[in-house]
């Protein structure tokens, strides 16, 4: 079966270049840490217009933040438009517990906001579980979905107010997750 091995969810169109080879530009930082490779097709999901297409990875200049949709691919966005850009790999269903994706959020600017790993289990109840866990913090994450949400800043006002970690955590977890 095809599952998702690596992610970058929400970032944005920087460019577009109709003229240029059929690909998409990407800064290799981003790529390195959701796991893409150059030359490797991928899947991009426009969030704004709905449009789906296939295309393959080319590196842009190492921290550019950049995002270029080239040749026909060029047709489907606009700049500032959010994607996500998904790589697959086939596996059988005994190897998803092996397997962690990466994913890669971001905030407005293409600064990457969060790095999750997908984790498929077996609870007691049921043989393939999965969970959401924030890399950096070794916890289920605290996933969020809002396009202009700026999490850090979030946490570090929060912070200067005088609330705690563990009071913050609950803040983020009742009012910013779903």
């Amino acid at each position: 079966m095809n599952v998702i091995r690596a992610k970058l969810h929400g970032v944005r169109v920087t460019g577009a270049d109709l003229h240029y080879h059929g690909s998409i530009t990407l800064d290799p930082e981003h790529c390195e840490q959701a796991g893409l490779y150059p030359t490797e097709f991928v899947e991009v999901w426009n969030k704004n217009s709905g449009a789906r297409l296939s295309t393959y990875v080319i590196f842009g200049e190492a921290g550019s933040r950049c995002c270029i949709l080239n040749g026909a691919a060029a047709r489907t966005c606009q700049v500032g438009d959010e994607l996500i850009i998904a790589a697959a790999e086939t596996v059988a269903p005994k190897d998803l517990y092996a397997l962690r994706p990466k994913v890669v959020t971001f905030m407005p600017g293409n600064e990457i906001d969060q790095i999750l790993e997908y984790e498929v289990y077996k609870s007691e109840a049921r043989p393939f579980d999965f969970r959401i866990v924030d890399k950096s913090a070794h916890k289920p994450a605290s996933v969020h979905n809002y396009a202009d949400v700026d999490l850090r800043a979030i946490r570090d006002d929060l912070k200067a107010k005088g609330l705690s970690e563990p009071d913050i955590d609950g803040f983020i977890a009742k009012y910013l997750t779903r």
